[in-house]
């Protein structure tokens, strides 16, 4: 029986894998996002989280161990500076894991590996989109989407704003899902995270309320031309597919699901018998009534 080891050894010898495992953590500091085999960050997240903390310590034998632990000691200061102030506040759990499918070719699990609150946050991205389409989904319930492209949808800092201070079991205009997301990437993040949230999600409500307006006008132009019937229908199959990371408001997808590889709604899709239609674009390629 093995007792007290820490690391996988990944078939290398001691001395390569501490040296690819240092590489791994250089790039996550200088990129903070890399994405690379599932094991491999799951071992580049324990030693970033260690030198992040020494990074909060502040004091001159961190600053060595840390200088001398990196690949590229011009890093160093990033660590002591900007990582150190990001995380200030936060007790622990500076890295978070998205898994991404296997790898063509060895099949081997992928996995993107990133620092929280990050400008590039995955987490932050998805949740925005979430609040989008379903407060997107809920005025759908009450306004045809005509009256919403020519008004548009106000409020979405307000309803940001509340449903942060709500608990688990208090009922709100999010999901519970959504709202633990939300509640979760704005905890340790200034006043200013909640406007930039809600100005995400309020592009994405504008790009779902636009995208059946453009595939209208396409398809009034392709009924002027002389195109046949099935390549008509395969052509407006694939204006309204959903590119990666798209989900339309009324969809059964959560955030969760989206970040970690369910990404986007592909059109004929069969309903399984757990899943229940509602309100939003899933009921219509088209809009008719916009």
């Amino acid at each position: 029986m093995k007792h007290g080891v820490a690391f996988r050894k990944f078939s290398r010898t001691s001395s390569h894998r501490m040296l690819m495992l240092r590489n791994l953590v250089t790039s996550l500091i200088e990129h903070e996002q890399i994405k690379t085999t599932l094991p491999k960050a799951r071992d580049t997240a324990r030693l970033a989280e260690k030198i992040i903390s020494l990074g909060k310590k502040g004091d001159l034998p961190a600053y060595q161990r840390a200088s001398g632990f990196l690949l590229r000691p011009t890093l160093t200061p990033k660590i002591f500076d900007t990582l150190a102030k990001r995380y200030a506040e936060r007790p622990g759990g500076y890295t978070r894991i998205h898994k991404f499918g296997n790898r063509q070719g060895d099949n081997a699990p992928h996995a993107i590996l990133e620092l929280v609150d990050n400008p590039r946050d995955l987490k932050f991205e998805m949740t925005a989109r979430s609040v989008g389409w379903e407060l997107l989904a809920s005025k759908l319930k009450t306004k045809p989407a005509s009256v919403l492209v020519k008004e548009g949808v106000t409020g979405v800092d307000a309803v940001v704003t509340r449903e942060q201070k709500l608990k688990p079991q208090e009922l709100g205009e999010l999901r519970p899902t959504t709202r633990w997301n939300l509640q979760k990437v704005l905890k340790y993040r200034s006043s200013k995270a909640v406007e930039d949230l809600g100005k995400k999600a309020l592009d994405h409500m504008d790009g779902l309320l636009a995208k059946p307006l453009a595939v209208k006008a396409l398809r009034e132009k392709l009924q002027k031309e002389h195109v046949e019937e099935e390549q008509l229908y395969f052509r407006d199959v694939k204006d309204m597919k959903l590119k990666a990371g798209e989900i339309a408001p009324g969809s059964t997808q959560s955030a969760l699901q989206t970040a970690q590889g369910a990404l986007g709604w592909t059109p004929g899709r069969k309903v399984r018998w757990f899943e229940r239609r509602k309100l939003g674009i899933d009921r219509s390629l088209t809009w008719e009534q916009v």
